[in-house]
């Protein structure tokens, strides 16, 4: 006998899950938006994205069978510990704890598990397969998609992770919330501190703080880097200003508690790129690599103004990748100090960087 809603939804909430709600299958909703915004080059270099749309477009292209979507929500937490102040940048909250990658999809393997043990054909994923996950948590009335592109609760958060997972079952599915949560509201769009949106659900990443300190290889554009501030991995200011995070769902999921909610300029460019990448593995700060994050803590330097911090920036001169050496010749031009070693490096970018601050 086939699983019921409810006993889904209690195979669910067994393995982690704080919310869970059903969609029926069709077309992904507003799928043709999506497949705009990637014909548009609005992802940048996250080339993964624009692979398998039309997987992402209609789940039933990759499992013809699937009928039902489940859609699952973990909270995280939201409340940031005290402020260090000093040399230090700030983590976006999704980063504090282990990587959700692991941890929600670990989760999700086990109940895709259970699903299939009770007879059911099932496929999903968190971030990583080809699935618009808030697309279909909209669908499911797991929350509605803001104009800031992020997920939330009404009158409760934002901060929770998403994952979806399609089943060969047909169920009653919940009901999308109608309402328009966001009505007038454009906090997230006039906060956005390098005004990476175009307008109300329409973001371009190649202006996102988050894209270019987590999914960017190369140095943001010179005209934006100061628009960082102390985001130093990720950033958060659409969903701190969202009046709907007022009354958080914390997580008390011991993984998911805040470990690095700040990070140690003078720390991340003392170490080795290999040390960086063993202290952060298992959490979303190894993405960038350890190359990437020196890159971050430079901007971040150069955005403080501590000229006590040219000693840390002066490492990043030395450092083999032209990408961290180019943000080192900035930092210094922003701490006041004109560079000297503008025609020792043997990069032509790098070069350019320092020249900008080379003239008297």
């Amino acid at each position: 006998m086939p699983l019921s809603a409810d006993a889904i939804r209690h195979l669910a909430h067994a393995r982690g899950f704080a919310a869970v709600r059903l969609a029926s299958v069709g077309p992904t909703p507003h799928g043709e938006q999506y497949a705009r915004w990637v014909e548009r080059g609005s992802h940048g270099e996250m080339a993964y994205l624009a692979r398998d749309v039309d997987k992402r477009l209609d789940p039933r292209v990759y499992m013809p069978e699937a009928r039902t979507a489940l859609a699952l929500g973990v909270p995280y937490p939201s409340h940031r510990p005290p402020d260090p102040g000093g040399r230090t940048g700030l983590v976006a909250r999704y980063a504090w704890g282990r990587d959700y990658h692991n941890l929600v999809g670990k989760a999700l393997k086990k109940l895709i598990r259970d699903l299939r043990e009770s007879g059911l054909r099932a496929w999903g994923g968190v971030d990583t397969a080809p699935i618009i996950e808030r697309a279909w948590a909209s669908a499911a009335g797991l929350g509605v998609t803001g104009k800031s592109c992020v997920q939330f609760l009404p009158g409760r958060t934002s901060w929770m992770f998403l994952a979806v997972v399609f089943v060969d079952a047909e169920l009653e599915p919940d009901p999308p919330i109608a309402t328009d949560h966001c009505k007038s509201c454009t906090r997230c769009l006039d906060a956005c501190p390098t005004g990476a949106y175009r307008g109300a659900w329409d973001l371009d990443a190649r202006r996102c703080i988050a894209y270019w300190t987590i999914e960017a290889k190369g140095l943001a554009p010179r005209e934006l880097r100061p628009l960082f501030g102390r985001w130093s991995f990720g950033c958060d200011v659409c969903q701190e200003v969202c009046p709907h995070n007022h009354d958080p769902d914390e997580s008390t999921h011991p993984d998911l508690a805040p470990r690095t909610p700040y990070l140690d300029l003078d720390a991340v460019l003392a170490a080795s790129d290999e040390a960086l990448v063993e202290q952060f593995t298992g959490t979303p700060l190894r993405r960038p690599g350890g190359d990437g994050l020196k890159r971050n803590a430079l901007i971040t330097l150069g955005n403080l103004g501590d000229v006590d911090g040219l000693a840390s920036v002066e490492r990043g001169r030395h450092h083999e990748s032209p990408v961290v050496r180019a943000a080192a010749a900035w930092a210094s031009g922003r701490l006041g100090l004109r560079p000297a070693w503008a025609g020792e490096d043997p990069d032509p970018g790098v070069r350019d960087e320092l020249a900008a601050y080379d003239e008297p």
